[in-house]
């Protein structure tokens, strides 16, 4: 898989929102990575990563990794991952062979590193992905918040899960609605598979007659999912209520619509925003829970009317 260098979905989007010559400055972080040094430290610490991928029938899927510190174990340009997706999960049992794209976050010091390659290993216990991509986002949009699993719900991985309608006024779209964070999974035919941490105030995400759609706000200018999307529309989202451990799994498409800048609904001004139509959604729940002590990043755009 040739990852070096934009592929023409990044380039496009670029392109589109004239930001090429801030790209250009950054093309360096999508070299081959060696996971060593402060990238090593902070893997081995997170209790918490993110995975995108394909399940057995090849349908994208976003899900939710828990461990202890030391669960994400890397050595030269290899991610040994000592947790997997449960039974239940949409990606439990995901086929090896293929490229994923993994995130883990530190919301208490808003620090993140996204860790995209190939899925070598794949049990019941342990997924093992060979990077050839690996590298940090600033901590423009993440909440301040320290989790913890709560002994009084504590669970083996995911809860097995029940797959719900995508109609509107489902109790999912509630929690959507009320969100300060998600993560979306996105992929590209021949340049592999990414997973990305988006965040605002609650409400930066609307649903409108059962579609999704946020406003994209700036960041740091790579457009690695939007670039994605540009190419293949396969997209997947994941929501948590981190007061009531609530998890919304969403599979389906986005497309990336461009409107003039500062027009209704358009927080931050960019001009863009991504819709995401659900095809099929799972809910399920996780240990995490934040103590309700939350503070919103002051990156966070207000929402405009």
């Amino acid at each position: 898989m040739n990852s070096i260098g934009f592929h023409e979905g990044e380039r496009a989007v670029q392109r589109r929102a004239g930001l090429e010559e801030e790209a250009a400055r950054l093309e360096g972080m999508l070299m081959p990575p060696r996971l060593d040094g402060g990238i090593t430290r902070f893997l081995a610490q997170r209790d918490l990563a993110v995975v995108t991928a394909r399940d057995v029938t090849g349908r994208l899927w976003t899900s939710l990794l828990e461990g202890t510190p030391g669960f994400l174990e890397s050595q030269g340009s290899t991610l040994t991952v000592h947790a997997a997706p449960a039974s239940g999960d949409p990606l439990h049992d995901m086929p090896a062979g293929q490229s994923v794209g993994l995130l883990t976050i530190d919301f208490a010091i808003r620090r993140r590193v996204r860790l995209n390659g190939i899925l070598t290993v794949s049990d019941a216990h342990t997924l093992q992905i060979d990077a050839d991509q690996a590298f940090g986002n600033c901590p423009s949009y993440i909440q301040q918040r320290r989790l913890a699993p709560d002994a009084a719900n504590d669970i083996s991985g995911p809860e097995p899960k029940r797959e719900a309608t995508t109609a509107g006024g489902t109790a999912y779209e509630d929690i959507i609605r009320k969100a300060d964070t998600f993560f979306l999974g996105t992929t590209h035919p021949a340049r592999g598979t990414d997973t990305s941490h988006k965040g605002g105030n609650p409400g930066f995400v609307r649903v409108e007659d059962g579609v999704i759609w946020w406003p994209d706000y700036a960041g740091n200018n790579l457009f690695n999912s939007l670039g994605n999307v540009a190419v293949d529309p396969a997209a997947a989202l994941v929501f948590i209520d981190f007061t009531s451990g609530s998890l919304i799994q969403l599979s389906g498409t986005a497309e990336l619509e461009w409107v003039t800048p500062g027009s209704p609904s358009d927080d931050g001004g960019t001009g863009r925003r991504v819709r995401f139509h659900p095809q099929r959604v799972r809910t399920g729940s996780t240990s995490l829970r934040d103590g309700g002590s939350v503070s919103p990043s002051p990156h966070n755009p207000s929402l405009a009317a």
